[in-house]
């Protein structure tokens, strides 16, 4: 049920049936109002546009009985998605938000361009720039000090559903945090450079500003792109990639010895194999108790092996816990 809304026996509502369970009374019906998928559910009903195709609801978020955001896509260059949600004098929307007990809906234009779209959702917060860290599936969105407060929200909210629409971890910071942050990134970088490859601040504040910031990068791009650079000749360039090739080698050696020695931990289990040893002390499963620790959905993902053989690692791993009992 959405908060603070009073239902008695008898009431006509409308939900959503989220998923039917068996039970020694029978089948149990399991319905919702809060879901997600509700909300997309009435505004199919309202918009006959969504019904037909020409419109689609590409996802929604909701702080059930307060506000929800839904993503809207037009397949038809003709028609204005928002628009044609929101309806005459939003006669559309309104309707939907009745039946939300007033739950304020804000419809979002969506793009196949994450960063646009976190621009979108993040509305009526204005966006200076976006940083897109794919690795980590987050994304650093700068604000002018004014617009804080809107890209929040009310203790969180707006950026909360933002981030639940789009599927990105969004961080919210100012141009000042977003200075200091790049400053202490341009550090790290210099400082990594200056270590790896043996060479003094200029050298490497030139690599940095050029925009390399990892080894690989000045191991293996292209060669033509650091011959654009003026202030290294042929020489320097080759000393460089030689250099910044051997450390990753060195890196990599290390990394296997590593690797190596915890795999000898985990290959003293039943059951246990070299290669799946080596795949998980890669992942960061060291030891025994490391993999005790896993769940048995989380090793499947590891690893991709089936899930009885799985859930046989762990309670190996798990064995001498019982033991001590």
């Amino acid at each position: 049920m959405i908060p603070r809304e009073n239902l008695r026996v008898g009431d006509r509502v409308r939900a959503y049936l989220s998923k039917i369970e068996r039970s020694g009374r029978g089948p149990q019906l399991v319905l919702s109002r809060t879901a997600p998928e509700f909300i997309a559910k009435l505004f199919e009903l309202e918009v006959p546009e969504i019904e037909e195709g020409l419109i689609e609801i590409k996802g929604a978020a909701r702080d059930p009985g307060l506000r929800a955001k839904i993503a809207v896509k037009s397949n038809d260059p003709r028609i204005d998605p928002i628009g044609t949600c929101i309806g005459l004098r939003g006669s559309r929307v309104t309707s939907v938000t009745n039946e939300l007990a007033g739950e304020r809906v804000d419809i979002i234009l969506w793009s196949p361009d994450p960063a646009q779209f976190v621009i979108n959702a993040l509305a009526p917060a204005e966006v200076s720039r976006i940083v897109v860290d794919e690795d980590k599936h987050s994304i650093d969105v700068v604000v002018e000090e004014d617009q804080l407060g809107k890209a929040i929200g009310s203790n969180g909210q707006n950026v909360r559903l933002a981030s639940e629409l789009t599927g990105w971890e969004l961080n919210i910071i100012t141009e000042e945090v977003a200075s200091e942050k790049k400053a202490k990134e341009t550090e790290s970088i210099r400082s990594l450079f200056m270590e790896k490859l043996d060479v003094d601040e200029e050298v490497a504040q030139i690599l940095v500003d050029e925009g390399f910031s990892t080894l690989e990068e000045v191991a293996y791009v292209p060669i033509t792109e650091m011959q654009e650079i003026e202030a290294f000749d042929e020489e320097i360039i080759e000393e460089l990639r030689t250099r910044a090739r051997n450390a990753l080698l060195t890196a990599a050696i290390v990394g296997e010895e590593k690797v190596e020695a915890s795999a000898g931990d985990l290959l003293s289990l039943d059951g246990m194999d070299p290669e799946t040893a080596r795949l998980l002390a890669a992942k960061g499963v060291h030891t025994t108790d490391d993999l005790a620790d896993l769940a048995v959905d989380d090793l499947v993902e590891m690893t991709e092996m089936d899930e009885e053989r799985a859930k046989q690692l762990i309670m190996a791993a798990r064995a001498p816990w019982f033991a001590a009992e």
